[in-house]
């Protein structure tokens, strides 16, 4: 229970990737914080790539960066529907902004460069979206977790336990 008094958004939209989600949810529930899953609305349920579902607790709109600790963008193809909506990219802008832990998997990445939070920063991602990142300001590097201030990436579902360990560690110093 390291974390509790943690409060971390989850974010969500239709074809997340399962594990990338998931996976987070479920790990820092079991270390004691409250995670909130935060969708364009509220109460609506969003299937990821292969049908499964999760129900968001909260819209963008109801959720301040002041109210969060950290916020996590999983891949598959959410964050191309994500970074449509202002209210989700604003959260990630602001918590970035506030010094909060910011953290992108996979495709995740689109969401920080929507959030133009890359200027200046080490990154990884995706193999795919790497020249994306580059063109909004990063240093892209092929590595399984890379920590840059208060900016967590990671590539693959593999990197799941790397990338989660590094979210786990940097909360742990916000308290």
């Amino acid at each position: 229970m390291k974390l509790r008094g943690c409060k971390v958004a989850v974010l969500v939209e239709d074809l997340y990737e399962n594990l990338e989600l998931w996976y987070p949810v479920l790990r820092l529930r079991e270390e004691g914080a409250e995670v909130v899953i935060v969708g364009p609305r509220a109460g609506e349920t969003y299937k990821s790539k292969e049908g499964y579902p999760a129900k968001s607790d909260k819209s963008a709109d109801e959720l301040s960066a002041e109210e969060i600790d950290a916020v996590i963008v999983p891949g598959g193809y959410a964050p191309d529907r994500m970074r449509r909506h202002q209210s989700m990219v604003k959260l990630v802008r602001e918590a970035f902004e506030k010094g909060k832990i910011v953290a992108a998997i996979c495709h995740g990445g689109w969401m920080l460069a929507e959030a133009d939070i890359l200027k200046g920063r080490t990154v990884t991602s995706f193999f795919a979206i790497k020249t994306d990142l580059k063109n909004a300001g990063a240093n892209w590097v092929d590595e399984e977790v890379v920590r840059d201030g208060n900016i967590i990436t990671s590539r693959v579902p593999s990197d799941l336990p790397a990338f989660m360990r590094a979210i786990v560690e940097a909360l742990k110093e916000t308290k």
